[in-house]
C-alpha cells in the first residue's frame, strides 16, 4: 500500500509519535519570539515615557490619560473579536480570505464608533484643546493595532509567531524612534503622538504580507453573501465586544475619575507605578496566554480533554509560582525602582506601588481563567462577571477617589481585580477541576519559607539586599523542581 495512505492503527499507536510535542507544543520557542519583540517595544516605550516624565510631569499625565482612552478603542477592536477569529481560522475547511476580510470590516466599524465615542467623552469632560488633540491622535494610532492583529492571528494559527515577532520589533523601532527624536526636538505633544500611527501602519503592512505567505488562503476577497456572513459574525462576536468594553472600563475608570478629581499631575503619579505593575501582567497575558495558550486550549478541548486539563494545571502553577517572587521584588524595592526610573518628584508612586503589586497575581490567574472559560464556550458567564466587576469598580471610584484621590485609585483597582479574579478562578476550579491542591501546597510552602527567611534575616539588621536576595531561594528551588519534572516528562514521551 502506498505510504501516503497509511493511517495510524489506533489512537494509542499515534499517541507515541505526538507525545513529545504534547509536553511542550513549542510554547517556549514561540513565547521567546513574541517576548523578544515585546521586550524591544517595552524598552522603547519605557525610554520614551521616562524621558517624557522627566521633562514634564503634566505632559506625562496627559499622555497617560490619552493612552487610557485609546486602550478602550483597541480592546473593542482587538480583544472583542480576536477570540472568535482564532476559532474561525482554526477550522480545517474554511475560506480564510473571506474570514479575515469580514473581521477587518467589523473592526473598522468598531474603531470608528469607538473613536467618535472618545470624542464625545472628551467634549463632555471639557478637556483643553491640547489634551483633546493628543487624545484623538493617540486613539487613532492605537486603534490601528486592532486591524494589524487580525493578520497576526492568522500567523499565530499557523504557528509562525516568529514572523509576528519580527514585524512587531521593526514597527516598534520605526514608531518609537520617531517619537524619541521629536521629543528631543521639543515638538508639540500631538505631533509626537503620530508615532503610534507610524508603528501600526507598519504592523498592518507587515502583517498582511506575512499572512499571505504563511497561510493557506490565496487572497483576501469578499465573495457572494459576504455582507450576510459579516452580519452573522458581528452578532456572534457581540458578547466578546461587550466583555472587552466592560474589562477595559473597569481597568481604566479610576484614571478618568482621578483626572477629574485631581488633574494630570496626580494621574502622572499613579501612571508611573501602574505602567510598571501592569506591564508585567500585560507581558504574560498578551504574549503567553492570548497568543499561545488560548489557541491551544481551543484545539485541545475539541481533541483531547485530558490534555486540556493537564496543560491548564501546569499553566496555573507556573503563573502563580512566578508571580509571587516578582511581586515581592516590586513591593520591597518600590522606593529604589521608582526613584531610579522616574526621579524624586514621583515619591507618591513609591508607596502606591506597594498597594498595586497584588494585582499582578490577580491578573495572571484571572486572565488564565478567562481564556479557559472562553475555550469552553462560557463567554456569557464571563460577560456577567465582567459587568459585575465594572459596576463594583465604578462604585468604588465614585466613593473612594474624591475623598483621597491617589489611595482611592489604588484601592479601587486592587479590590476590583481581586473580586473578578476570585469569581473567574473559583468557577474554573469547581467547574473544570483545575488548580490541583498538590501544586498549591508547594507554592504555599515556598511562600512561607520565603517570608520566614526574609523576616528572620531582616531582624538581624543586615543590609536590606541580603534578606531580599536570600528570600527568593525557596522559589528558585521550586521552579528548578518543576523544570526537572518537565525534563522527565519529555524523556518518558521520547521513549514511548
Amino acid at each position: 500500500m502506498p505510504k501516503k495512505h497509511i493511517r495510524p492503527a489506533s489512537k494509542k499507536a499515534s499517541a507515541g509519535a505526538s507525545a513529545p510535542e504534547k509536553t511542550s507544543y513549542g510554547i517556549i520557542g514561540k513565547f521567546i519570539h513574541l517576548v523578544g519583540a515585546q521586550t524591544i517595544r517595552d524598552i522603547l516605550h519605557t525610554a520614551f515615557m521616562i524621558y517624557l516624565a522627566r521633562m514634564s510631569t503634566s505632559d506625562y499625565g496627559e499622555f497617560m490619560v490619552a493612552f487610557s482612552l485609546a486602550s478602550i478603542i483597541l480592546f473593542l477592536g482587538e480583544f472583542g473579536l480576536n477570540q472568535p477569529l482564532v476559532a474561525a481560522l482554526s477550522k480545517k475547511y474554511s475560506h480564510k480570505g473571506d474570514i479575515l476580510a469580514q473581521y477587518s470590516i467589523l473592526k473598522s466599524f468598531l474603531l470608528l464608533a469607538g473613536w467618535l465615542g472618545v470624542l464625545i467623552f472628551i467634549k463632555i469632560e471639557g478637556y483643553t484643546a491640547g489634551l483633546t488633540n493628543l487624545v484623538l491622535v493617540i486613539s487613532a494610532g492605537v486603534g490601528l493595532e486592532a486591524l494589524a492583529s487580525s493578520f497576526f492571528v492568522a500567523i499565530r494559527v499557523e504557528g509562525r509567531q516568529d514572523l509576528e515577532g519580527r514585524i512587531r520589533a521593526i514597527s516598534s523601532v520605526l514608531g518609537y524612534g520617531y517619537a524619541l527624536v521629536l521629543l528631543a526636538l521639543g515638538a508639540a505633544p500631538h505631533w509626537i503622538a503620530l508615532f503610534k500611527v507610524i508603528e501600526n501602519v507598519s504592523n498592518i503592512l507587515g502583517g498582511v504580507l506575512m499572512a499571505l505567505k504563511s497561510t493557506s488562503f490565496t487572497g483576501l476577497a469578499l465573495k457572494r453573501n459576504s455582507l450576510a456572513r459579516t452580519w452573522a459574525a458581528a452578532k456572534g462576536g457581540t458578547v466578546f465586544v461587550l466583555m472587552a468594553l466592560a474589562a477595559i472600563l473597569y481597568n481604566k475608570a479610576n484614571v478618568y475619575f482621578l483626572q477629574s478629581a485631581a488633574g494630570p499631575i496626580k494621574v502622572a503619579q499613579y501612571g508611573a507605578t501602574w505602567e510598571l505593575v501592569d506591564g508585567v501582567a500585560i507581558l504574560v497575558s498578551n504574549q503567553l496566554l492570548k497568543s499561545i495558550l488560548y489557541p491551544l486550549f481551543v484545539k485541545l478541548w475539541k481533541q483531547d480533554k485530558s490534555e486540556f486539563k493537564r496543560l491548564a494545571d501546569d499553566s496555573f502553577r507556573w503563573l502563580i509560582g512566578l508571580s509571587l517572587p516578582v511581586m515581592f521584588v516590586l513591593f520591597i524595592e518600590s522606593d529604589r525602582i521608582i526613584g531610579a526610573i522616574y526621579g524624586a518628584q514621583y515619591a507618591d508612586s513609591m508607596w502606591m506601588q506597594r498597594y498595586l503589586v497584588p494585582t499582578i497575581l490577580f491578573a495572571f490567574v484571572h486572565n488564565m481563567s478567562a481564556y479557559l472559560m472562553m475555550s469552553r464556550g462560557k463567554e456569557r458567564l464571563l460577560l456577567f462577571i465582567y459587568a459585575g466587576g465594572l459596576v463594583f469598580n465604578l462604585i468604588l471610584c465614585a466613593t473612594l477617589i474624591p475623598a483621597n484621590p491617589l489611595l482611592g485609585s489604588c484601592l479601587a483597582m486592587l479590590l476590583t481585580k481581586g473580586g473578578v479574579a476570585i469569581a473567574t478562578t473559583g468557577y474554573c476550579k469547581f467547574a473544570f477541576g483545575v488548580l490541583e491542591i498538590k501544586s498549591l501546597k508547594r507554592i504555599a510552602l515556598a511562600t512561607a519559607m520565603s517570608a520566614a527567611l526574609y523576616f528572620a534575616l531582616n531582624a538581624l539588621g543586615l543590609p536590606r539586599e541580603i534578606p531580599e536576595i536570600l528570600a527568593l531561594i525557596p522559589f528558585i528551588f521550586l521552579i528548578r523542581r518543576w523544570l526537572l519534572e518537565i525534563k522527565r516528562q519529555k524523556a518518558v514521551a521520547e521513549m514511548a
